[in-house]
């Protein structure tokens, strides 16, 4: 996974997941999203890197702070930009994902950000992906999603400072998650010393411990002292069987209340990926206290999508060859 990620610099041509890229490119992605944080305050917010260049959203899934971030970010850089409504499109009348890429690629599409329900769609596009045309995975299946775990890692790092410093609980559904796989990859790449799963026996992996992580079942262990506490949604679509008592019993056992907070991590910060179910896994007045960093977190969201972007493609205003390759 990590060769084709990477070209033969060593720099990104796609970005699939964050297992693998190092805490150099790692940190690379977060230094350069800093500087496109400024963008959003200005009167235009707009810079002409990727003038002329087309980024196509393609979602066959449901996605509201993602897929729109992921267009701003583009149109931000003066991208052009195409939301495929795969609702409507021929997939839906027996197209390959093969057929639709070639299809799009005859188009001249700079780059794909692709969300997809099969764990390993991304992979595939950028395998069969013309040289040139760049794939971003915006979620597949229950494998990776890497934007998100940049723009937490962002965020924790402009609200904590130091990252090797920080002890970090997980909790919810880590079995189905794309982006607690995501998160403890970047994590721990970057030096976060201690992270900690906390989940129902019925909502771990059973290599879990083989990531390197401290697996809790227990809400109140699991949170002692604890510096970060990143929430999980319970992804019920991605649940074959009964894996869960009532949502009710689930909340008394793994939600984040403001008692909980307040006895099991009296400094934690409050992290959790979108959307938020109130009263199944986060408490309303947690979700938006003064110690969540959620809002934070969409914001960050644009300026390192922006950052990817710009690093896959933001030489090829300098260099228009890049797109003769295709031709």
């Amino acid at each position: 996974m990590k060769d084709i990620q990477l070209d033969e610099n060593g720099r990104l041509r796609h970005l699939l997941t964050t297992e693998g890229l190092g805490r150099e490119l790692l940190t690379e992605i977060l230094d350069t999203a800093e500087s496109f944080l400024p963008v959003t305050d200005q009167a235009v917010k707009k810079v002409p890197l990727l003038r002329g260049q087309t980024v196509v959203n393609l979602f066959f899934e449901a996605s509201t702070r993602t897929r729109t971030t992921f267009e701003l970010a583009a149109k931000r850089l003066s991208a052009d930009v195409l939301n495929m409504q795969v609702a409507a499109s021929a997939t839906t009348k027996g197209e390959t994902l093969l057929d639709t890429l070639e299809t799009l690629q005859a188009m001249q599409v700079d780059m794909f950000v692709i969300r997809h329900q099969s764990s390993g769609a991304a992979h595939f596009f950028a395998q069969h992906a013309a040289p040139g045309v760049a794939v971003l995975n915006a979620g597949d299946g229950r494998h990776a999603h890497p934007t998100q775990a940049l723009l937490d890692a962002f965020t924790l790092r402009r609200a904590k400072g130091d990252l090797t410093r920080l002890r970090v609980a997980i909790v919810g559904d880590i079995l189905h998650s794309r982006v607690a796989r995501s998160q403890i990859h970047a994590l721990k790449d970057l030096g976060v010393p201690e992270i900690r799963v906390v989940a129902p026996r019925t909502l771990l992996p059973v290599d879990v411990e083989t990531l390197g992580v401290q697996v809790s079942h227990d809400m109140r262990a699991g949170l002692d002292g604890v510096d970060v506490i990143i929430m999980l949604r319970l992804q019920r679509e991605r649940m074959g069987g009964e894996l869960l008592p009532t949502g009710e019993e689930y909340f008394q056992r793994y939600g984040l209340t403001p008692a909980s907070l307040r006895a099991d991590s009296p400094d934690g910060v409050i992290m959790r990926p979108g959307p938020i179910n109130r009263g199944v896994e986060i408490d309303s007045q947690v979700a938006y206290g003064e110690r969540s960093l959620i809002l934070r977190q969409v914001t960050h969201g644009i300026a390192v999508r922006m950052a990817v972007m710009a690093m896959i493609l933001g030489t090829r205003n300098a260099n228009p060859e890049v797109h003769g390759e295709r031709s």
